[in-house]
């Protein structure tokens, strides 16, 4: 396993987060990445939570988000450090009812509960950024996610490992409940070693509930592997003022 101490990198200057980032999604957004975008989409139309607020976390400028599809959320609340992705991201949902909010939701020494007491009765997406981000204090995001947000409706896309390996030519997304990586690994490179850089965030919503695999070309020699998974609050111990919620269906993301 490489060392992760990679991804701990300043965000602002990482290959999937900031300057560097958004340079990317100019080159790469409308064609390379276009195929990984309509993953997402087709993944979070399938989600559903029966909330009427949404909470982004690290949605950066909403490069990958389904933003289309969000007209079903009577609020939305991007947590979202960044200035400048936070004025492109501002002018891209411009039709949708989003404002941002300051509050750290990531750092400190408990992570993640701070979106239970400001966001009790909300969904949240975290857009691709617990893989960037290791957990203040050490340890996994898992048993975070599964300590603080067992009552909410949550949602994920991350990284789970990143390579400069070329990956099997028409390796297209899937469902896998396979528990050891080296498994999901194999649908999508060619067998032997492969150098990569393990994000620690494989079956992050655990080992029982099912999972989505795509992946992220990033750059020309650059492919991330993104894990999609939802968590569903046991009967009885959803976020409070949850109500039904119906989405409407709108046209793709031009």
């Amino acid at each position: 396993m490489a060392d992760h101490q990679e991804i701990r990198r300043n965000v602002w200057l990482s290959d999937a987060g900031g300057v560097r980032y958004h340079l990317r999604a100019l080159c790469h957004r409308r064609r390379r990445w276009r195929a990984f975008r309509d993953t997402v989409a087709t993944w979070f139309a399938a989600w559903r939570p029966p909330c009427q607020r949404l909470v982004l976390v690290g949605p950066s400028a909403g490069h990958t988000l389904p933003l289309a599809q969000m007209h079903g959320f009577s609020e939305i609340v991007a947590l979202e450090p960044d200035p400048v992705a936070r004025r492109w991201l501002a002018w891209r949902a411009h039709h949708l009812p989003l404002h941002f909010d300051a509050i750290d939701v990531l750092s400190g020494a408990t992570p993640l509960r701070p979106l239970r007491t400001a966001f009790p009765d909300a969904a949240v997406l975290f857009c691709n950024v617990l893989g960037q981000v290791a957990p203040a204090g050490g340890g996994r995001w898992h048993e975070r996610l599964a300590d603080s947000l067992a009552g909410h409706h949550w949602a994920s896309y991350h990284d789970v490992i990143s390579t400069d390996v070329r990956p099997l030519a028409g390796a297209g997304p899937m469902s896998c409940d396979a528990r050891r990586l080296e498994t999901v690994l194999e649908r999508f490179w060619p067998g032997g070693q492969l150098a990569l850089v393990d994000h620690e965030t494989f079956r992050l919503a655990g080992p029982s509930q099912p999972a989505d695999y795509a992946l992220w070309p990033l750059g020309p020699d650059r492919w991330h592997l993104i894990e999609w998974v939802v968590h569903r609050p046991p009967v009885g111990i959803g976020p409070v003022g949850a109500a039904d919620r119906t989405p409407l269906t709108p046209p793709p993301d031009p």
